[in-house]
């Protein structure tokens, strides 16, 4: 007998924008040209050799992979992922749920980062209706189209708005597809319910984001750069809207999760940037690149080049690349993103600094040279 489940029909959703933000994008955005702060000589040192290492990726057109946690988009950075996109240093983003929530948010109404403490209290800590009801819509639709998490959303956005098909014609084409296409029969039976739920007309639903020149994920779309959203069930405030659906939700993760691992797939000799992701980034990594190694050493090769970069905030006084592994007894051992990237070949260095310093002096240095 299944487990009793809680019935988020029930819920009492309010309107987004009766929430307070903490962050508002237009004024709290930071621009390429601010100078970074707190980094030391090595810590520049540093940045300059990861600079030529990006450089010799892109002269060798390889990945050059930059994945990063959501404080990287609620810190205003946007401008300067933009920029690396746009003037071809990076082939590949990558972030979790929260993340992709942020940038949508900032997108559609400038601003994000509501109080969790007060609204918990409150019961309504991330129910807000047009944050969960259109980001699930996109996934939903986007799981229909093939396309992947941070690819729905980003689409939704660039098109300021999403296309919704006919049930009539949806219904039509899963049954035709049943015997040769049952995940586009599935996906096309699961949208066309929430059309049904939620009486969607069909045709082009328009969803104005008037700050969508903030947006890192919708210009990637536009540029045909896969940015990819990795999130986990539960994590997210999209969890908690009725028009949540998991199995959309897993089409997208699972098609995010395979670009990401065709990009690793084209590391050597290339560069992959993990900032304040502790747990996502490595995790997924570390499954991607045993994936590549595995299809490529078929044919006779192995990725070893591969330059690492992992920043976050925490001190760590062990130096990774020339000790390797600390033993057990040392806190360093429990650095989950530093341990798990220094037992995946390569070089790997770790840089103590804040994400909008590092991206910052990053691109200035790529951009200066």
């Amino acid at each position: 007998m299944p487990y009793p489940k809680l019935d988020r029909d029930q819920l009492a959703i309010k309107k987004l924008g009766d929430r307070k933000n903490k962050v508002y994008i237009e004024k709290d955005h930071i621009d390429v040209t601010q100078k970074p702060d707190h980094l030391s000589g090595l810590d520049k040192k540093l940045i300059e050799k990861t600079a030529d290492r990006i450089r010799l990726a892109r002269h060798e057109k390889r990945s050059v992979m930059l994945t990063f946690g959501a404080h990287t988009i609620k810190n205003g950075m946007s401008p300067t992922l933009i920029a690396l996109m746009e003037e071809g240093w990076v082939t590949h983003l990558s972030t979790n749920g929260a993340g992709i929530i942020h940038d949508w948010e900032f997108a559609f109404q400038g601003k994000s980062s509501e109080d969790v403490r007060e609204n918990v209290e409150l019961g309504q800590f991330g129910i807000w209706d047009e944050t969960g009801f259109n980001i699930n819509l996109a996934l939903i639709v986007g799981a229909y189209e093939g396309l992947g998490y941070g690819e729905s959303v980003g689409k939704m956005i660039s098109l300021e708005g999403l296309q919704i098909p006919e049930i009539s014609f949806l219904y039509d084409e899963a049954s035709a597809k049943m015997k040769t296409n049952s995940e586009l029969a599935a996906a096309a039976i699961d949208l066309a319910g929430t059309i049904q739920k939620y009486d969607l007309k069909g045709g082009f639903r328009s969803i104005p984001h008037p700050f969508k020149k903030y947006s890192a994920q919708a210009r990637a779309y536009e540029l045909g750069i896969p940015f990819t959203g990795h999130p986990m069930f539960g994590h997210d405030i999209i969890y908690n809207h009725p028009m949540n659906h998991g199995a959309a939700l897993g089409r997208v993760a699972l098609n995010d999760f395979l670009s990401f691992a065709n990009s690793v797939s084209n590391l050597d000799n290339g560069v992959y940037l993990s900032i304040g992701s502790a747990v996502m980034s490595p995790m997924i990594f570390e499954k991607a690149l045993s994936m590549s190694q595995n299809l490529i050493m078929q044919k006779g090769g192995h990725i070893d080049d591969h330059f690492m970069l992992i920043v976050d905030l925490a001190k760590s006084d062990w130096d990774w690349q020339t000790n390797g592994e600390p033993p057990m007894d040392n806190p360093a051992y429990y650095l989950r993103y530093c341990k798990t990237f220094n037992r995946m070949g390569g070089e790997m260095h770790y840089l103590t600094a804040d994400n909008r310093d590092f991206l910052l002096a990053i691109y200035q240095e790529l951009k200066g040279k």
